[in-house]
């Protein structure tokens, strides 16, 4: 059954208000969803800042959204790279000085379908390393000042959480055997969304009701995400796959995101994204969560597979 809340057309963002004096962190918002996602918040009046590894494409993204939008546009960038948690850190504390108040950090950026298996600095598969530690520490990092904002964790996962193992492969996380791009892929999207899952359940055990977690994805979009990070033969057939109906523009696949970061009364324990064709394009709104994604034993030990790995304890 498709999702109706919001009407036959599901969420767009026709539904925001003013979005005057808030804020947004957005990480990976110098191209595709993410910024998509920065520009639909900037036309409401919001403050946003990217958190972005590239300091040339960030300027870039600046200028031209300062040019859409006039010079007063409040948008900015902090360089952070997610694979590198001394980078997350350094991030987080320039972050902490500079940015008093936090409505949603949004989880955007991400690698995909990396073709041979490469270590981030911190010697962790580099999708599980980028994708779900670096979020993972820059969220515990963040929490206190979001909390304090009565804002949200917005974590944008992928239908790829259905593929592959569909479960933490804790014997050997960083893949030293068997590698897969997609299987490695997959993981990375079900630990993060296994990181909300477990979060929401701490933070309702331990009676702070604050902060809300969402989580959704953008579908099958037209961003730059496997054509940066995939194989040749994953790169021709998603240029392909962009020229069928698919594949939606990155501005849509930004919908969910948005949403998660403004939309009142959305459940919890959801997952948020299109509900069309395989649900990978068409009306935006609560989509199918398949229960292996918040397996409980598993979500429990990946979050303490995750204190130890990223040296960070959350006190929840």
């Amino acid at each position: 059954m498709p999702d109706t809340t919001f009407g036959p057309n599901g969420w767009t963002p026709e539904r925001l208000g003013n979005l005057d004096n808030k804020t947004y962190l957005i990480t990976g918002a110098n191209a595709g969803a993410g910024f998509q996602a920065a520009r639909t918040l900037l036309k409401k009046n919001a403050k946003v800042v990217m958190l972005n590894r590239s300091v040339e494409k960030s300027q870039g993204a600046v200028a031209e959204l300062k040019k859409e939008f006039g010079s007063d546009a409040n948008v900015s960038f902090v360089r952070m790279d997610l694979a590198s948690l001394a980078s997350v850190r350094e991030a987080a504390a320039e972050i902490l000085k500079t940015v008093t108040r936090i409505d949603a950090l949004i989880c955007n950026a991400a690698i995909a379908q990396v073709p041979t298996r490469k270590l981030t600095v911190d010697g962790f598969e580099s999708q599980l390393g980028t994708n779900h530690y670096g979020h993972f520490l820059l969220c515990g990092l963040l929490f206190e000042r979001i909390e304090a904002s009565k804002g949200r964790v917005v974590v944008v996962a992928s239908l790829g959480y259905n593929m592959g193992l569909k479960t933490i492969k804790f014997d050997d996380i960083n893949w030293d055997k068997g590698y897969g791009p997609n299987t490695a892929y997959s993981q990375s999207k079900l630990a993060q969304m296994m990181f909300a899952y477990e979060l929401q359940e701490k933070l309702a055990s331990a009676g702070r009701a604050d902060v809300e977690v969402n989580v959704c994805h953008p579908g099958s979009s037209a961003t730059s995400l496997i054509s940066t990070s995939g194989s040749r033969t994953m790169r021709f057939i998603w240029w392909l796959m962009t020229k069928t109906p698919m594949v939606q523009t990155a501005e849509q696949g930004a919908y969910p995101e948005v949403m998660c970061a403004t939309e009142d009364g959305l459940e919890q324990r959801a997952l948020y994204g299109p509900t069309g064709r395989m649900e990978a394009v068409g009306p935006v709104g609560r989509g199918t969560l398949n229960p292996h994604a918040y397996d409980k034993p598993v979500m429990t030990k990946l979050w303490d597979v995750s204190e130890e790995a990223t040296g960070f304890t959350w006190g929840l």
